[in-house]
């Protein structure tokens, strides 16, 4: 069974992670598949509406370890910068229904999405600094925005986990539910949309993201670039290996 699962029906499409044994931590070919599975739901006119989601125990760990340092995106065009420049670009309505972890760019993504519910068990966690990494998905632009520079550089400085009232609090979620219904929530949510008019749709998130769209692709651009090099420096390598080692690293 794929790692990812796509569904179309009555005008949305759900993209499920799959990889429950390994709490549905991303691969290169898992990103390929996203990448690809939004470029066709933006083209395909019987998609007026876009879902990702996970589990009632997981949305997603972040990137799989093992496989990210055997493919590590060491360029703009590897897979995982091209789901997140789809992201940015994705002209139609996207929610996301995240319970469980969502970790690194289980959380960056939500930035971009025009709906976010959450399970009342969802965890949020930025930590790329403790890998000795930058933020991505343009986040570092995203963040400040929505909260402000301190609680941004709280959020990623310190790359300490916050839960789901926080990220309502905080404006990165819209609703908070059950673990086993946010999943529900948000495919009527998305009905409700695939419902309306589809050029008001497109105009309306048209407008509201006018303006920022160049912006994000450059930042994100910079921030692929800063996260490539970082790859191969010493902190990094120390987390890494530490991770693999389950010890804490130690950075000098």
């Amino acid at each position: 069974m794929s790692d990812i699962l796509i569904h179309t029906d009555g005008g949305v499409s759900t993209i499920t992670f799959n990889r429950l044994d390994k709490k549905n931590a991303l691969t290169e070919a898992m990103y390929s598949a996203l990448a690809e599975a939004m470029q066709q739901a933006a083209s395909d006119d019987a998609v007026r509406v876009l879902v990702i989601q996970g589990d009632a125990s997981v949305f997603t760990a972040g990137n799989d370890i093992k496989d990210f340092l055997e493919h590590p995106p060491t360029s703009t065009d590897a897979p995982v910068f091209r789901f997140l420049r789809q992201l940015v670009t994705f002209p139609k309505p996207l929610i996301a229904a995240v319970a469980g972890p969502a970790v690194g760019v289980g959380t960056t993504m939500l930035f971009h999405c025009d709906l976010v519910y959450a399970g009342d068990n969802a965890a949020f966690a930025m930590p790329f600094v403790n890998l000795g990494l930058c933020p991505e998905a343009g986040s570092s632009l995203l963040a400040p925005q929505l909260v402000g520079h301190q609680r941004a550089a709280e959020l990623l400085l310190l790359g300490e986990p916050f839960l789901a009232e926080t990220a309502r609090d905080i404006g990165l979620v819209n609703r908070i539910t059950a673990p086993t219904e946010v999943n529900a929530l948000a495919l009527a949510q998305a009905q409700r949309l695939a419902s309306k008019p589809m050029s008001s749709l497109l105009e309306t998130k048209r407008l509201l993201k006018q303006g920022q769209q160049a912006a994000l692709l450059e930042r994100l651009a910079e921030e692929a670039t800063v996260f490539a090099r970082m790859l191969g420096e010493p902190a990094a390598r120390e987390a890494f290996t530490a991770f693999m080692e389950k010890r804490a690293p130690q950075f000098h």
